[in-house]
This record gives C-alpha cells, structure tokens and sequence, in this order.
C-alpha cells in the first residue's frame, strides 16, 4: 500500500507541476530544488551509515522510498513554494515555518504509525529543525544565484 501511495502520489504532483507551474518559473527554480535535492540524496546516503530512519523491506525499499519522497512530494513543493513566494521572505519563511512544522508534527508521526518509515536516530524536533534550516538555506542560495552572473 505504500508503495502505491508513493507511485501516486509521484505521478500527481509531476503532473500538476508540468500542468500549472509556469515555464519559466520552472527553469528559474529548478537549479536550487536540485541543489537541496542533492542535499537530500547525501543524507539518504549517509542514513545507510548514520541508520538515522528505517523503512520496513530492507534496502530495496529504503531507496525506493527515499527517491519517491526527494524527487516527489519534495522537488515539487519546493517549486511551488519558491514561484509563490520568492521575492518576499517573510512569506516564504512563515510558509515554510507552518509546513515544516505540520510536517514535522503531524505528518511525520503519521506517517510512522502507517509503517511509511520509522525515525530512530533523531526525533520530530529535530527533524523541523533540519527541513526548517534547510528551506533557509535554499533562500540563501537562490539570491546567491539572483545576484551571481554565471
């Protein structure tokens, strides 16, 4: 059942980002949704060492999961988040403070009762601490980028 749940899930967010979000908004934050993208991919590679989550089904399973979330719900909210309020920071850090924090709070709890993961090296603070700093420093590295001529 998860795994339909993500392959689902997967489609429908692609399919709204490729529907709605405009082109240009695409190309523009595309670049910093795979910077934390790869931030993402580290982690999930360090998590074999570090066992910071498990997913039930052995390592197959762990990947599989970790890649439908990162390149799923992930890399297509960050896109919506950024064309909606970036330019305005208050907004995007409000936005992302009560995403993070559902996320974190209610979402992830959730999630581990259905049996979707299971947290066990760090716990629901720590984990808004990290998608919370981590949305900061995407803010970070896309004025980075605004003000940098490649």
């Amino acid at each position: 059942m998860a795994s339909f749940f993500r392959i689902v899930n997967a489609i429908v967010l692609w399919a709204i980002v490729f529907r709605f979000l405009p082109k240009r908004s695409f190309q523009k934050y595309a670049p910093v949704t795979l910077f934390c993208t790869c931030i993402f991919l580290i982690q999930s590679l360090l998590n074999f060492i570090f066992n910071w989550w498990d997913v039930k089904g052995g390592l197959k399973y762990k990947v599989f999961d970790d890649l439908a979330f990162i390149f799923g719900p992930f890399f297509t909210i960050n896109l919506w988040v950024f064309h909606f309020t970036y330019g305005k920071f208050s907004l995007y850090a409000v936005s992302n403070l009560i995403m993070d924090l559902i996320y974190a709070y209610l979402l992830n709890p959730l999630f581990q009762k259905i049996g979707h993961y299971k947290l066990k090296g760090y716990n629901s603070t720590v984990l808004f601490l990290k998608t919370y700093t981590l949305a900061m420093l995407n803010y970070g590295f896309q004025m980075f980028r605004d003000n940098t001529k490649f």
